[in-house]
């Protein structure tokens, strides 16, 4: 698959676990086999998809589908809680606006005036001219209204509050507005770019700089259509995220993130927004610089971001309906590190008639050259345009060709793991091409395959793909193809799913992983959640490998993997109720309340503490009819009565005690990253609100643990705090809380506080943040806390790396 594509890697390639390299040889050997199942479950799009592209996928493991009402969000989560083996969605929805909307091309009564005399103009030309375009006339009268999405695009992680990605989106009667989602249920608009941008031209006089030549009135229908198409948006796209410096009162500088939003228009302008982060609304944009592209009939634009000795490179390229392709110098102000070309390169000049459809620009290292370099690829017509950036001591060298025979029909979607560079394609017909890069000495040539959908779901057309941010998935928008050469009836809109990775790659790459981070490789931890909960044992080469890591490394990143591995064993070895021997006779069935909300757990869910969420398959038998005063723990307990525990059981507990062992090591290592910046940031007699006393007592007070850095640590700041103990104290009856246990705090009276797992303070208030996968609580950044104590408190999970809301 594409994981095996070590040539055109990162720096080094990844050392691959000797089992694996075996398998990866073997398969490699039969050419790159690629070996495409299909995932469940397939999600239902309530309406159907629209504008080109329609399918994006975020850092963050978010597919948005741009559909005619709104654009369908859903959200990849690999959850520890269920059992059930098919891929966890959350879904949500961003709705299209009610209302048109209009162009800012003047004052309203003379619009309204100028509108009504192109309408009735006795000249065909300008009267069917505009009543027939759909920018001057999106609510359509006579023809039907411009509803839906024209193109969603996707921020790099971190520009949001939570730190994740920001949803751009571009509605088909031209609104390009910005999106958060900040409370995991509802989508808020953040700024509206289309009314901005409106109105700065507006002020400016539709002048873009001082020479230019006054514009003509507004009645004129050339300079009507000129005003329109100087801020119809094509298509946007995010830039990386770069840093400023921004000056303090005091004249202090301090280091500030910002991301940059390219948007193309019409008329072959874009206009560069920056946004400081994280992103809030208007307050945050800092400035916004319209260039001049010179393209006519521009279709698509993308960054391209080089690094090279340290230095970045910044430029867009932009390709147009006509088939030209080139790449543009962007001057970033106040952006450190960066510099650009000094003037545009030309990828492809021939005006051929073969529009540019999708670009897509992927960092790679060149192995020969041993350098950083930059692929180009674009979707023209039934072909693909590539093109090989390389900057050397002679300057940049541009290399470009085409690679054809991939597609009978035009390419529709085109997709790209960046991390290593392969490339997919697909035309409506369900045929998709894995394209993956091969470097020569001069430049590079492409191996592909064909990947038939209609292998994996049937008679299918396509209408999308996206590809995972780690390279497991593959995201495809389809309906149904034709059956005995007939056309089907209706058509229903689907988002199906792909795999692209076996279990062995997932697992390679999860333990090579640069980033170190659970939540960010979410598609390749499902694959193994999959695969864990299909076999219920983790595979021996995993378990070896991962004891070796642990040994050898002193990240606890392989920590958290081994308690998400434990913790999908656990699932997978419990009794699901299809098995359970308790089941009622079908007369005396009792309607349960399981299904709703809140209400799924049993008895037994409590008593084991481990898994609180009944898993989705129970839920869904447990409302076939349960008797809830016959818990499972019964059947059970009768059965050890009689013949001692059962095997079953008896695994169940020892797995429970592992998870119990990996998660107390999690905790102690965090404990002594709390305590560490507690050393560092506080006076002797200052008060902290972390129960630092606690926090070391608790460290202590297990014989069996024996860290000599926690002890020298502790040992340091007991000495500073002197006798001093800075107890908590509970808020209802005042008691003090003592540090006993490190999920919660009970005070003598028995009031049960939990405790934040970021700074181990006990959480009491009402509102609290949870993480992702409800793994644990953390309270909320107060005014008066100081800034290292807001630092933490932005930190993810300790368990499971994910985001907290």
């Amino acid at each position: 698959g594409g994981g095996k594509m070590a040539a055109a890697g990162r720096e080094e390639p990844p050392v691959a676990l000797e089992v694996v390299a075996e398998e990866a040889a073997a398969a490699a050997s039969a050419g790159f086999r690629l070996t495409a199942v299909r995932r469940d479950p397939a999600v239902r799009l309530q309406h159907g998809a629209s504008g080109l592209e329609p399918l994006a996928w975020s850092e963050d493991h978010r597919v948005s589908v741009s559909t005619a009402r709104s654009i369908a969000v859903l959200e990849q989560l690999s959850d520890v809680h269920s059992g059930g083996q098919d891929m966890v969605i959350h879904r949500t929805a961003v709705p299209a606006p009610a209302a048109a909307c209009l162009l800012k091309v003047g004052p309203k009564k003379e619009v309204a005036e100028c509108k009504e005399k192109f309408a009735s103009s006795a000249d065909p030309t300008v009267s069917q001219t505009f009543m027939l375009d759909r920018v001057f006339n999106p609510e359509g009268k006579s023809l039907t209204p411009m509803r839906g999405f024209k193109y969603s695009s996707w921020s790099p992680l971190g520009c949001d509050a939570n730190g994740r990605c920001l949803l751009a989106a571009l509605t088909m009667d031209n609104r390009l507005t910005i999106h958060a989602n900040l409370n995991r249920l509802q989508w808020v608009q953040l700024v509206d770019l289309t009314e901005l941008y409106g109105e700065r031209l507006y002020e400016a006089g539709y002048k873009l700089c001082k020479a230019d030549t006054p514009c003509g009135e507004l009645g004129d229908f050339p300079e009507f259509q000129r005003r329109h198409s100087m801020q119809t948006p094509v298509r946007m796209e995010w830039s990386g995220i770069c840093t400023t410096q921004q000056v303090k009162h005091n004249n202090e500088c301090r280091d500030v993130g910002s991301v940059l939003l390219a948007v193309l228009f019409e008329n072959g302008n874009i206009a560069v927004w920056q946004f400081q982060l994280p992103f809030l609304g208007k307050e945050s944009i800092t400035s916004c610089n319209t260039i001049e592209s010179g393209i006519s009939s521009p279709s698509v634009l993308s960054w391209w971001e080089y690094e090279h000795n340290n230095r970045k490179m910044s430029g867009l390229i932009v390709g147009s309906a006509y088939g030209p392709v080139k790449i543009l110098p962007i001057n970033l102000k106040a952006v450190k590190g960066y510099f650009t070309l000094r003037q545009p390169v030309v990828l492809w000049q021939e005006m051929d008639q073969l529009p540019v459809h999708s670009i897509k620009c992927i960092p790679l290292y060149h192995p020969y050259q041993k350098r950083s370099c930059s692929l180009v690829v674009a979707a023209r017509g039934p072909y693909m345009f590539w093109c090989l950036l390389l900057i050397s001591k002679a300057g940049l060298n541009v290399h470009n060709s085409h690679v054809t025979g991939l597609h009978s029909l035009p390419i529709v979607s085109m997709t790209a793991d960046k991390q290593n560079g392969t490339v997919y394609t697909c035309s409506s017909d369900g045929k998709v091409r894995q394209l993956i890069p091969i470097f020569t000495d001069v430049a590079l040539k492409f191996e592909h395959q064909l990947i038939k959908l209609s292998e994996v779901f049937g008679s299918v057309r396509t209408h999308g793909i996206a590809v995972s941010p780690c390279g497991a998935y593959l995201a495809v928008i389809t309906t149904e193809g034709m059956t005995n050469g007939l056309h089907p009836v209706n058509k229903n809109y689907q988002v199906q799913f792909v795999t692209l990775k076996t279990f062995e790659e997932a697992a390679a790459q999860l333990l090579e992983s640069s980033v170190q981070n659970l939540f960010r490789q979410v598609d390749l931890t499902d694959l193994v959640r999959w695969k864990i909960l299909k076999d219920k044992h983790i595979p021996q080469f995993l378990q070896e490998a991962l004891d070796k890591k642990i040994e050898t490394c002193g990240s606890t990143y392989f920590w958290r993997f081994k308690l998400f591995l434990l913790r999908i064993l656990y699932q997978s070895m419990q009794k699901a109720p299809s098995e359970a021997t308790w089941r009622p006779s079908h007369e005396d069935t009792k309607i349960s309340i399981s299904d709703s909300p809140g209400m799924g757990s049993t008895e037994d869910d409590q008593e084991e503490g481990t898994s609180k969420q009944a898993s989705k398959q129970s839920l869904c038998d447990t409302s076939k009819g349960v008797d809830i005063d016959d818990p499972a723990e019964d059947s059970l307990h009768q059965a050890s009565d009689i013949g001692g525990r059962e095997p079953m059981e008896e695994k169940l507990l020892e797995i429970q005690a592992q998870i119990e062992a990996v998660e107390m090591h999690l905790t102690r290592e965090h404990m002594k990253r709390v305590l560490g910046e507690v050393y560092l940031h506080t006076w002797i007699t200052e008060n902290t609100s972390i129960p630092t006393r606690g926090v070391c007592d608790f460290l202590m007070s297990d014989d069996g643990y024996d860290d000599r850095t926690a002890r020298v640590l502790i040992g340091h700041i007991l000495k500073k705090m002197n006798k001093q103990t800075f107890p908590e104290h509970c808020s209802l009856c005042k008691e003090i809380l003592p540090f006993t246990d490190r999920k919660q705090a009970v005070c003598s009276n028995g009031h049960i506080w939990l405790r934040c797992f970021l700074t181990y303070q006990s959480c009491q208030s009402l509102v609290y943040r949870r993480c992702l996968l409800h793994d644990s609580i953390a309270r909320h950044p107060t005014p008066e806390d100081p800034e290292w104590i807001k630092r933490l408190l932005q930190g993810p999970c300790t368990f499971c790396d994910s985001p907290v809301f």
